[in-house]
Protein backbone atom coordinates (compact mmCIF):
# COMPACT_ATOMS: atom_id res chain seq x y z
CA UNK A 1 0.00 0.00 0.00
CA UNK A 2 1.25 3.23 -1.17
CA UNK A 3 0.32 6.62 0.67
CA UNK A 4 1.88 9.50 -1.27
CA UNK A 5 2.47 13.26 -0.24
CA UNK A 6 -0.10 15.30 -3.01
CA UNK A 7 0.81 18.45 -1.62
CA UNK A 8 1.06 21.80 -3.83
CA UNK A 9 4.49 21.97 -4.32
CA UNK A 10 6.27 20.35 -7.09
CA UNK A 11 8.05 17.33 -5.07
CA UNK A 12 4.43 16.90 -4.06
CA UNK A 13 3.20 16.41 -8.11
CA UNK A 14 6.29 14.44 -8.39
CA UNK A 15 5.59 12.24 -5.38
CA UNK A 16 1.76 11.79 -6.04
CA UNK A 17 2.96 11.63 -9.69
CA UNK A 18 5.35 8.48 -8.48
CA UNK A 19 2.85 6.66 -6.59
CA UNK A 20 -0.07 6.83 -9.28
CA UNK A 21 3.00 5.03 -11.59
CA UNK A 22 3.73 2.66 -9.21
CA UNK A 23 0.32 1.19 -8.81
CA UNK A 24 -0.13 1.36 -12.74
CA UNK A 25 3.00 -0.96 -12.97
CA UNK A 26 1.78 -2.77 -10.26
CA UNK A 27 4.37 -2.61 -7.83
CA UNK A 28 2.19 -1.30 -5.26
CA UNK A 29 -1.73 0.17 -4.58
CA UNK A 30 -1.82 3.57 -4.07
CA UNK A 31 -4.36 4.73 -1.21
CA UNK A 32 -6.28 7.64 0.08
CA UNK A 33 -4.13 9.87 3.08
CA UNK A 34 -7.18 11.68 3.01
CA UNK A 35 -9.28 8.98 4.46
CA UNK A 36 -6.41 8.33 6.78
CA UNK A 37 -6.64 12.08 7.98
CA UNK A 38 -10.63 12.11 8.19
CA UNK A 39 -10.25 8.45 9.90
CA UNK A 40 -12.66 6.95 7.11
CA UNK A 41 -13.28 3.27 8.46
CA UNK A 42 -13.32 1.41 5.69
CA UNK A 43 -9.58 3.17 4.95
CA UNK A 44 -8.76 2.66 8.38
CA UNK A 45 -9.56 -1.16 7.99
CA UNK A 46 -7.82 -2.03 4.84
CA UNK A 47 -4.71 -0.24 6.04
CA UNK A 48 -4.58 -2.30 9.36
CA UNK A 49 -5.00 -5.00 7.41
CA UNK A 50 -1.65 -4.09 5.08
CA UNK A 51 0.91 -6.59 4.90
CA UNK A 52 3.35 -3.48 3.85
CA UNK A 53 2.94 0.29 3.85
CA UNK A 54 4.95 2.71 1.80
CA UNK A 55 4.99 6.71 2.86
CA UNK A 56 6.52 8.86 0.78
CA UNK A 57 6.72 12.15 1.42
CA UNK A 58 7.86 15.18 -0.72
CA UNK A 59 9.88 16.62 1.79
CA UNK A 60 11.17 17.21 5.39
CA UNK A 61 7.76 18.60 6.64
CA UNK A 62 6.58 14.33 6.52
CA UNK A 63 2.88 15.45 6.31
CA UNK A 64 2.18 11.72 5.05
CA UNK A 65 4.44 10.27 8.08
CA UNK A 66 2.74 12.37 10.43
CA UNK A 67 -0.28 11.46 9.42
CA UNK A 68 0.22 7.54 9.23
CA UNK A 69 1.58 7.96 12.83
CA UNK A 70 -1.24 10.04 14.27
CA UNK A 71 -3.98 7.73 13.20
CA UNK A 72 -1.78 5.22 15.18
CA UNK A 73 -0.02 3.18 12.30
CA UNK A 74 3.82 2.81 13.01
CA UNK A 75 4.91 -0.18 10.86
CA UNK A 76 5.69 1.51 7.65
CA UNK A 77 8.64 2.43 5.48
CA UNK A 78 9.36 6.02 5.01
CA UNK A 79 11.07 7.74 1.95
CA UNK A 80 11.22 11.74 1.20
CA UNK A 81 12.08 12.79 -2.47
CA UNK A 82 14.01 15.29 -1.24
CA UNK A 83 16.82 13.12 -0.35
CA UNK A 84 16.92 12.23 -3.84
CA UNK A 85 18.40 14.96 -4.85
CA UNK A 86 15.25 16.83 -5.62
CA UNK A 87 15.11 20.65 -3.59
CA UNK A 88 11.82 21.53 -2.98
CA UNK A 89 10.70 24.98 -5.10
CA UNK A 90 13.16 24.24 -7.64
CA UNK A 91 12.46 20.40 -9.06
CA UNK A 92 9.99 20.24 -11.95
CA UNK A 93 7.29 17.70 -11.83
CA UNK A 94 9.08 16.27 -15.07
CA UNK A 95 8.22 12.85 -16.25
CA UNK A 96 12.55 11.97 -15.70
CA UNK A 97 12.22 13.13 -12.09
CA UNK A 98 8.93 11.11 -11.49
CA UNK A 99 10.47 8.30 -12.82
CA UNK A 100 13.59 8.59 -10.77
CA UNK A 101 11.19 8.16 -7.47
CA UNK A 102 9.84 5.32 -9.33
CA UNK A 103 13.09 3.52 -9.75
CA UNK A 104 14.37 3.94 -6.44
CA UNK A 105 11.42 3.40 -4.31
CA UNK A 106 9.71 0.46 -6.10
CA UNK A 107 12.46 -2.18 -5.15
CA UNK A 108 11.00 -1.23 -1.52
CA UNK A 109 7.85 -2.90 -2.00
CA UNK A 110 9.36 -5.90 -3.57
Amino acid sequence: MIFACSGAADVGEITDRAARKMTQNGSGSMFCLAGIGGRVEGIMNKTQAASEILAIDGCDLDCVKNCLENAGFNEFQHVRVTNLGMEKGKTPATDENVEKVVTSYTEMLS
